[in-house]
């Protein structure tokens, strides 16, 4: 029965960031994807977060996995709030010592990390699909399905979950708890051809919604709007849309319609699984948390993980010390918590809620904000991550101290 030192599960940025981290180290490592490449490369669903932290678009970039990022990628350096008829710009470099953003699509930078990981001589297993997890706390045991349907094994010294929203893996912990909150809203998404409303992300606050508009590239915008969570995307023709967001910007800035590439409906929810971590088995991404996507945190949490388990096996492996391995989750912890504070924050301060109380306070914090560079600087700092990526900024070039 075939051997390696770390499975992971999920092609994923979390698993092909700690692929190329653990490989570089010398380590065996194998990457099992239960889909195609060209899914995973090629679905127009597949385009979904864009936003870099700085200390994402750092540690990418010190990895030597961010040429075609910091070439094709954009450069952010703030973020409008649109409300009471107005445009108000939060200058993320005056508010966080010259940080700023990284505007580049997720596809675009699973592209580059299976592109670059196969460059390098090294394999990840496509249509491969995991269905069980054996013998957690001993040496775990992958079981998956080849792409001709046979049943076989890999047998690991550590597993790694990278396998998304719907982990199989996840229940793999046991008693693990699931910390969640549903909102009572939904996005409706589109992608389209079209050039961007403005040159920076616009949070629009109206009273008949959210509204977010934001872009993939100078051509590609990338825009939303709060919907009922129990709303049906044909209700929604093409032409209702556009003049719906146009609507949400109030006068403030316009958007002008393009051929839609992809049209979607997403329930926001909050989830967090503790621990992270049994045995030898450890989840990362998506499988262990997930966030509204209004405070942009996703992707930038699973490159976050990923960092920090690379140098906890990088402990490991080359000192000796399990230390860093059994302080996982809670070193996690520090990150994920802190990433869905800013999300709930961002969520409840620009969601229009059903009852008129909670909506005053809401547009009173929202003015209060406009006007204090205390909780600008607030909303800055969590926005470019200085309490999420930012920790780990520097941890691929320092050595591991025993």
């Amino acid at each position: 029965m075939p051997r390696v030192q770390v499975g992971i599960v999920g092609a994923g940025p979390a698993g092909l960031l700690l692929a190329h981290l653990l490989a570089g180290e010398g380590l065996e490592v194998a990457v099992l994807e239960a889909r195609s490449r060209e899914y995973l490369e090629q679905s127009p669903h597949r385009i979904r977060a864009g936003v870099l932290e700085w200390g994402s678009k750092e540690i990418l970039a010190q990895a030597g996995l961010g040429e075609r990022m910091l070439r094709q990628g954009l450069e952010h350096r703030g973020v409008y709030l649109a409300f009471d008829g107005a445009l108000h710009r939060l200058d993320f470099p005056a508010l966080t010592e010259g940080r700023s953003i990284w505007v580049y699509g997720q596809q675009y930078l699973v592209q580059d990390l299976i592109r670059l990981y196969l460059e390098k001589g090294h394999t990840i297993h496509f249509e491969h699909e995991v269905v069980g997890l054996e013998a957690l706390e001993a040496e775990p045991t992958l079981v998956y399905r080849t792409p001709q349907g046979a049943t076989e094994r890999l047998v690991c010294e550590f597993v790694v979950g990278a396998d998304g929203s719907h982990s199989l893996l996840r229940s793999q912990i046991p008693g693990a708890q699931v910390h969640q909150k549903t909102y009572p809203f939904a996005w409706l998404g589109i992608l389209a051809q079209a050039r961007p409303a403005a040159e920076e992300l616009i949070y629009a606050s109206h009273p008949r919604g959210f509204a977010l508009f934001s872009m993939r590239s100078p051509s590609i915008a990338r825009n939303y709007l709060q919907v009922p969570v129990d709303e049906r995307l044909e209700d929604w023709p093409d032409a209702r849309i556009w003049e719906e967001l146009n609507r949400r910007l109030e006068g403030v800035a316009q958007v002008e319609p393009g051929p839609l590439l992809e049209k979607s409906l997403t329930p926001l929810r909050s989830m967090v699984v503790t621990p992270m971590q049994h045995g030898r088995f450890f989840l990362m991404g998506d499988a262990a948390h997930i966030v509204p996507p209004t405070g942009a945190k996703g992707m930038n949490l699973a490159l976050c993980d990923a960092v920090l388990l690379y140098r906890a096996f990088k402990a490991y492996y080359q000192q000796k010390d399990p230390g860093p391995l059994e302080a996982y989750t809670p070193e996690a912890l520090r990150h994920v918590w802190q990433a869905e504070l800013f999300s709930y924050f961002m969520t409840t301060l620009l969601h229009t809620p059903a009852d008129p109380f909670d909506d005053g306070l809401r547009q009173a914090h929202l003015r209060h904000l406009g006007q204090s560079p205390h909780l600008q600087r607030f909303l800055a700092e969590n926005y470019v991550g200085l309490h999420t990526s930012g920790r780990y900024v520097g941890v691929l070039r320092a050595p591991v101290r025993g």
